[in-house]
């Protein structure tokens, strides 16, 4: 029988200090005893000799130093089970659809095991999100991190959902799940993805977990390690291959700051923990895929940048981490674009190895190097035109100043619902290049400017 310690020394925030006898292990869950019958739990967060200091899960309020704290010897675990599926749980792992609780087929840590380099596989297999700006320009790969940088007031949720409903493995049968975690979010929120789940009936291949803006900060630094291990679970055990969105990142970082604090730990840049670099590791470092392991994971992660610094530690330390960013553009939004998703300083580290001949089509890597050039010049040209006037281009020039407008609307812009294949996307691109001189196009190989320009394909056929 396990003993119930009367000795909290103190209460600050959502930590208790607690004076023990015996040995502690750390992130060991404690159940806290009301004076009123009712109990809270909490994770060790630190283990001295002396002293133990608590994280309490659903706040401090209504706790005394008379309390009794019960040491149980395990750690925080999730019941799993292919029964995941479907579901909608709470920032914990609580049900929040009205269904019943999960029956497990296991129970699996919450920290994961970190893959051993040597395990891992290059990721290759390109993943279809029906998005022109991701597949065709900032491709994903299945065991890819790649996060997307986008700013408050910006439609990062609405992308997200997108991606939820959309993705797939193109030219496979294999199982394709979806796990999706939103930290810090309102209640009008989370009654929005709900919503947009049910309706479109991703909800049948897709794991929620939703912890709300009113739900203890402590919570939000186990929602997205409880997602991470569901995806694990369904990727290792039952061959799946799933995509992980985890929304909002800075909400995470930001709880963390709150517990640093709490605890009075000497500050980082900004306020932020020192050990935050790996602590954003120990997340986005458990997508990928596994020798000898037929299911993959693959990370999405959304970050609103504060005051849209991509320089700000959130976003710099998670792209130092991650295998490239999407970035979404205020600018673009103001325009009244969706997605508006700025091609230019946006990166998919491993774009080359998820496209070409045998993945996506042979002039995929020449299409999207074209179009980021032109696009590159006719943004340029917008910066001249401001200061000497359009009649000072020359024809050349207006040429890539339309051909912006252009790519911005037709290749940029496309319906929340409207999921385009690979090779629309491509089209779409082609079709933009041809309004271009045909000796403009120096970064496409002549055999594909044969194959594939709408000014050469009605010859061929």
């Amino acid at each position: 029988m396990t003993k119930e310690y009367k000795t909290i020394r103190e209460i600050a925030g959502p930590l208790i200090f607690v004076e023990k006898t015996e040995p502690v292990g750390y992130n060991e869950l404690v159940n806290i005893n009301l004076p009123d019958g009712t109990t809270k739990r909490g994770q060790v967060l630190d283990t001295s000799h002396d002293i133990v200091v608590v994280q309490i899960f659903e706040g401090t309020g209504g706790l005394n130093k008379e309390c009794g704290v019960r040491f149980t010897g395990e750690t925080i675990k999730l019941p799993v089970s292919k029964d995941l599926l479907g579901r909608i749980l709470s920032g914990s792992g609580e049900p929040l659809d009205g269904g019943p609780r999960i029956v497990p087929e296991d129970r699996l840590e919450i920290t994961g095991a970190a893959i051993n380099p040597y395990a891992r596989l290059p990721p290759k297999d390109f993943i279809q999100t029906g998005i022109s700006t991701i597949d065709g320009m900032n491709t994903l790969v299945r065991g890819q991190k790649l996060p997307i940088f986008s700013g408050s007031g910006l439609p990062h949720n609405e992308i997200a959902l997108q991606i939820a409903r959309q993705s797939k493995v193109r030219g496979s049968d294999e199982q394709f799940a979806v796990v999706f975690a939103a930290m810090g979010i309102t209640n009008e929120e989370a009654q929005y993805f709900m919503r947009d789940f049910e309706r479109t009936g991703a909800l049948e291949r897709a794991v929620v977990f939703l912890n709300l803006a009113d739900d203890p900060a402590v919570e939000r630094l186990i929602t997205p390690r409880l997602a991470l291990t569901a995806a694990e679970y369904l990727a290792y055990e039952h061959d799946m291959h799933v995509l992980v969105i985890l929304t909002d990142i800075t909400n995470y970082c930001e709880a963390l700051r709150q517990m640093g604090a709490a605890r009075e730990e000497v500050p980082g840049r900004r306020g932020y923990p020192g050990y935050m670099y790996t602590d954003l590791a120990s997340l986005y470092e458990r997508a990928g895929v596994v020798k000898g392991r037929k299911g993959s994971v693959t990370q999405f992660s959304i970050l609103s940048m504060p005051g849209d610094d991509i320089t700000h530690p959130i976003p710099d330390l998670s792209g130092y981490i991650t295998e490239g960013q999407i970035v979404i553009s205020r600018e673009l939004h103001r325009k009244g674009i969706y997605p508006p998703v700025n091609v230019l300083p946006s990166l998919s580290r491993l774009m080359n190895s998820g496209i070409g001949a045998t993945r996506t089509r042979e002039d995929h890597k020449a299409v999207s190097d074209q179009l980021y050039a032109a696009y590159a010049e006719g943004k340029d040209l917008r910066g001249l035109v401001a200061i000497v006037g359009k009649d000072a281009l020359s024809d050349r020039d207006k040429k890539f100043l339309e051909f912006a407008d252009m790519f911005e609307d037709r290749f940029v812009r496309q319906g929340s619902d409207e999921n385009r294949d690979i090779e629309t996307t491509l089209s779409i691109g082609w079709e933009l290049l041809a309004e271009l001189p045909e000796a403009q196009l120096t970064r496409i190989d002549n055999k594909y400017i044969q194959k594939y320009h709408p000014a050469h394909k009605g010859k061929q056929e």
